[in-house]
């Protein structure tokens, strides 16, 4: 999956590298981002697993995709902010939708009660700042 992704192959994925908050070393994973309201957003659908913990405690994250890798840095989302992403994020995301309560055509505050167990990131270039 990772090297589809890598290629550009599969719809709105990114392969997701953080550094390992442990061992340093570089970390790699297929993810999905979110664009909503004009801004890149990074869900983790099946909670706060490994590289969760290795982007907040880096507080930067790079993304790939075909030839082109960008660095970020994260602003974790409040879940007011999350929930509309996640429920964009559901639209998107079909493979992950089981590892969801709200259903893609609940109400956004389902969402919201549910953004405890999805963190959520906002992207932002690290070009820009």
């Amino acid at each position: 999956m990772t090297a589809l992704t890598r290629g550009g192959l599969v719809p709105h994925s990114y392969v997701l590298t953080t550094k390992g908050r442990r061992t340093g070393l570089a970390r790699r994973n297929p993810v999905t981002v979110v664009e909503y309201d004009g801004r890149m957003w990074l869900v983790a659908p099946y909670g706060a697993v490994p590289w969760v913990h290795n982007a907040r405690t880096a507080g930067r994250v790079m993304l790939t995709r075909r030839r082109a890798t960008r660095a970020y840095t994260i602003r974790e989302a409040s879940a007011q902010e999350a929930g509309p992403v996640l429920q964009r994020y559901v639209q998107i995301a079909s493979a992950t939708r089981r590892y969801f309560q709200a259903d893609r055509n609940d109400p956004v505050e389902r969402f919201v009660a549910e953004a405890g167990h999805h963190p959520v990131f906002e992207l932002i270039s690290a070009a820009a700042g």
